[in-house]
């Protein structure tokens, strides 16, 4: 089992797509994290959610090209 204190190599964010969501990605980016991959998009019936893969550079193996992303 992970240690709590050490920081997730991969996160996965995903919620509302409103102001908070862009504030947790925006807080992971401040803690070092990366972008990885495009944001995914779905509409519930209600709202629109978002979902986005973020990295810890050290952790992280090459960024998925536009080949491999299917």
């Amino acid at each position: 089992m992970p240690d709590p204190a050490e920081p997730l190599g991969y996160r996965l964010i995903t919620g509302p797509d409103d102001a908070e969501f862009c504030a947790r990605v925006t807080g992971l980016l401040d803690q070092g994290y990366r972008l990885y991959g495009s944001p995914a998009l779905t509409f519930n019936g209600e709202r629109v959610v978002a979902a986005q893969a973020l990295v810890l550079p050290s952790s992280a193996g090459p960024e998925p090209s536009e080949d491999s992303r299917g």
